[in-house]
């Protein structure tokens, strides 16, 4: 782990185990079932960022202190009986070896996922929710989950084994979808986009190998990397994508085998790269025998006005060169973990060895399901509809902060994808002005996230626009962002 971003994740540990015991001293006092201060109260007490408040609540959720309820806070919770005799303070120094928290060796693997759970908080019920990654419900298309579900669950193929490597309908839908000239056995099934990309970085890179990834990036790369025991190589981008001298540069001084790019609606940036630059960076991976993820999370994520997208870098690389995530789960919903990773060659092989390792199959029943979902007529009204929806909230969104901010706040009007990447007025930074924020009573998510090299101070905060439940509570979030223009 680099050194400025094992000295943030130290520091944000220490802090939360500091909040935790100083609060554990006022819970004791309470009552079984008295709730405590909501979480921007805390965040404003201890001025911490949320994350912080959120990791010391789950130390007190393990010590047996706190329960939480969904959608009505945190609670004192009743006491239970302990098991007598046990002992587990021999772990913190176990661990403590096993991470070697001290040392920044390459190849030393790190389960650093702060960044990424940070999109998987569910916020308290008098927060709006801008940071989320995922549909909220009333943006699903819950009826057609539902009723394909119940039907597949009734038959007798959705609970037997499937074969390695996925359903054969499915498998060819992915093909089809993705690329001509994709076949079935180009495609492989995965539970969600962060397995494949997890296994994909482990399955093709040896530990301690380099890696260029973009930077800002999803943090989902970022931890996977870690737990593979990568050293990251962050590559600057501009409105098109990764800057091709950078990499041939990077990859000639480095001589790192993997590139990691989002080619369309970047998280969190929004770029999307153009023709030219993809050519330019298909060709400098060629030319140094490289590999090229392709991590397409938004092609399902189109708005009403958006022009075609570009055909993935897959389409036109027969050498291949390039191995494409494509996920289901972002335009329906987060158990819908279903994903495909499409390959040409031997690392395919590879491939599949290290997702029957890591995960041994996808179940049968969301197979099914999956494939029922995408070759439904309602897959197609969902996305229309879907479209519309997305293009309302990204026009208010953009209508409101730039109207507040001036233009200049946002660094691109996306048509796909679900966020927005704003850049706070003075005096804050992207680290404070999501701390202000979640006192105000709205989450967003703060621009280090992104940074392979844990920036502390990055100038930017993610504003995302699926997570409200709907328009009015999208524009109340939106408002209450404006009263921090002058920093109060």
């Amino acid at each position: 782990m680099p050194v400025a971003l094992l000295s943030i994740f130290m520091i944000n540990s220490s802090s939360a185990q500091r909040i935790a015991d100083e609060l554990a001293t006022e819970i004791e006092q309470l009552v079984p079932g008295a709730k405590l201060p909501p979480q921007r109260t805390l965040v404003a007490r201890y001025a911490a960022s949320a994350t912080t408040i959120a990791h010391a609540l789950t130390l007190l959720v393990q010590r047996g202190l706190v329960e939480t309820r969904p959608g009505s806070g945190a609670f004192r919770a009743t006491p239970r009986p302990s098991l007598s005799g046990g002992d587990t303070t021999w772990q913190e120094a176990s661990l403590e070896l096993t991470d070697h928290l001290e040392s920044t060796r390459p190849g030393e693997r790190g389960h650093w996922a702060g960044a990424l759970s940070d999109t998987l908080i569910q916020p308290a019920v008098d927060v709006v929710d801008l940071n989320g990654g995922y549909l909220h419900p009333n943006l699903r298309p819950s009826e057609l989950l539902t009723t394909t579900l119940s039907r597949v669950a009734k038959q007798t193929r959705a609970w037997d084994r499937p074969p390695i490597g996925g359903i054969t309908g499915l498998r060819d839908w992915f093909a089809q979808d993705i690329a001509a000239g994709l076949g079935l056995n180009d495609i492989l099934i995965t539970a969600g986009g962060q397995a494949a990309l997890a296994t994909t970085l482990r399955a093709v890179t040896q530990p301690g190998d380099p890696i260029i990834v973009e930077s800002p990036t999803y943090p989902g790369t970022l931890a996977a990397a870690h737990a593979a025991g990568l050293r990251l190589v962050p590559l600057p981008m501009d409105a098109q994508g990764l800057q091709p001298d950078h990499l041939d540069e990077a990859l000639s001084r480095s001589r790192a085998r993997l590139i990691v790019v989002q080619p369309l609606y970047q998280n969190p940036t929004g770029a999307t790269m153009s023709p030219t630059r993809r050519t330019q960076l298909r060709e400098i991976a060629r030319s140094h025998h490289a590999f090229i993820v392709e991590d397409d999370f938004a092609r399902y994520l189109l708005h009403a006005d958006a022009p075609p997208p570009p055909a993935p870098l897959i389409a036109d690389d027969e050498d291949g060169t390039t191995i494409h995530i494509r996920s289901l789960t972002k335009p329906t919903s987060p158990n819908l973990r279903i994903a495909a990773i499409a390959s040409r060659g031997p690392v395919t092989a590879r491939l599949r060895d290290a997702l029957t390792t890591d995960s041994l199959l996808v179940p049968a029943v969301l197979q099914y399901s999956a494939v029922d979902i995408v070759t439904s007529p309602g897959w197609r009204r969902s996305q229309h509809t879907l479209a519309q929806e997305l293009a309302h909230r990204r026009d208010l969104a953009i209508a409101i902060l730039t109207r507040h901010f001036g233009s200049d706040a946002l660094h691109s009007h996306p048509t796909g994808g679900y966020h927005l990447w704003f850049t706070p007025p003075a005096p804050h930074d992207g680290i404070s002005f999501a701390q202000a924020a979640t006192t105000a009573g709205v989450a967003v998510t703060p621009g280090a996230n992104y940074y392979p090299l844990g920036h502390s101070t990055p100038s930017h905060v993610r504003i995302s626009y699926v997570a409200a439940p709907n328009e009015a509570e999208l524009e109340r979030g939106l408002i209450r962002l404006t009263r921090l223009k002058q920093g109060v």
